[in-house]
């Protein structure tokens, strides 16, 4: 049997973090517990080991980190530049490609979205998935470019600045990579499902956008609020912003942010039902994961999909 260097999410669980990065893992274990989860598949870490191999670009890429001089932000900048250019103008092993391309092909949908997902032996990484990038919208023709781009992002500064200041120099560091199918959503948001204030566990907040997630995640829109009480599903308090502009997704992938319609700023965007199926969804993968968790979530066409979970850190 020939080595796969790709699983799709049904094939993982929580305890692949190993190969497929705490985003990788934690969505095959939702996926595996029959949580909305939009399809996908990872493209694991010894993807990018063996193309390092491959490419000879393993020892340049320790030798240009050896020299780097950690007082000196332009010294780390470019040395962040240089590796990620090395790795930009090399090709990805032909094998490789071809099963990516094979599997994104099964998706059977024009845009998915290619995260990064950080493995390391040391859990103290799960920290820095905020440090990796994203790509959305990305079609046939950028998804081998931005796997790529994916895969540099282990060495932007901060990535490069996090690992020296968390003494992990000498630590096994890869990078699995998500590719999901996008989800076109026409609300999205955010859920706490202990409140992150109070830290009151019997309350559970969420918030509520129109458009793609990133407008609230990167806080570029203040969303709707609302809280609930877990335990009998009532709503405790209910804060509705008023959203002047959305993202949605450009013709040929990318976004776009346009106005909301005046009629339609003022609004509610969640019905009270709508809040009560996703405070559901959500206090489930909390009895799952038995830990709090900050989850992000879309809805398309009246269902709700689930596009990441993970533990609530600050409490």
């Amino acid at each position: 049997m020939k080595e796969t260097y790709i699983k799709t999410f049904k094939q993982l669980t929580k305890k692949d973090t190993a190969i497929a990065g705490g985003k990788g893992a934690s969505l095959g274990e939702m996926t595996n517990t029959k949580i909305p989860v939009p399809p996908g598949f990872v493209v694991l870490a010894d993807a990018f080991d063996r193309f390092l191999e491959e490419t000879d670009l393993a020892q340049n890429i320790t030798a240009i980190i050896e020299k780097v001089n950690y007082n000196d932000v332009n010294s780390v900048d470019k040395a962040s530049n240089v590796i990620r250019d090395l790795i930009h103008d090399e090709k990805v092993p032909e094998d490789l490609k071809k099963e990516i391309v094979q599997e994104y092909k099964k998706l059977k949908c024009k845009f998915v979205a290619v995260r990064s997902s950080a493995t390391a032996e040391d859990s103290s990484v799960a920290s820095w998935a905020g440090e990796l990038e994203t790509y959305l919208n990305t079609t046939e023709k950028t998804l081998l470019e931005n796997v790529k781009k994916c895969w540099s992002s282990l060495f932007t500064p901060r990535a490069i600045f996090y690992r020296k200041e968390k003494k992990m120099l000498d630590t096994k560091v890869s990078v699995a990579v998500v590719v999901q199918k996008m989800v076109e959503s026409e609300i999205s948001g955010i859920c706490f499902t202990v409140h992150p204030v109070t830290e009151d566990r019997n309350q559970m907040i969420i918030e509520a956008g129109l458009g793609l997630g990133e407008a609230i995640v990167s806080g570029s829109i203040t969303p709707d609020s609302y809280v609930l009480d877990k335990r009998n599903w009532l709503m405790i308090d209910t804060n509705i912003s008023e959203q002047e502009r959305k993202i949605i997704r450009g013709k040929n992938g990318g976004i776009n942010w346009v106005k909301v319609p005046k009629t339609e700023q003022e609004k509610q965007k969640l019905t009270n039902r709508q809040i009560i199926e996703l405070a559901k969804i959500c206090a489930n993968i909390e009895k799952h994961y038995k830990k709090p968790q900050d989850i992000e979530w879309a809805l398309e066409k009246g269902k709700f999909y689930i596009t990441q979970s993970r533990p609530i850190t600050t409490l």
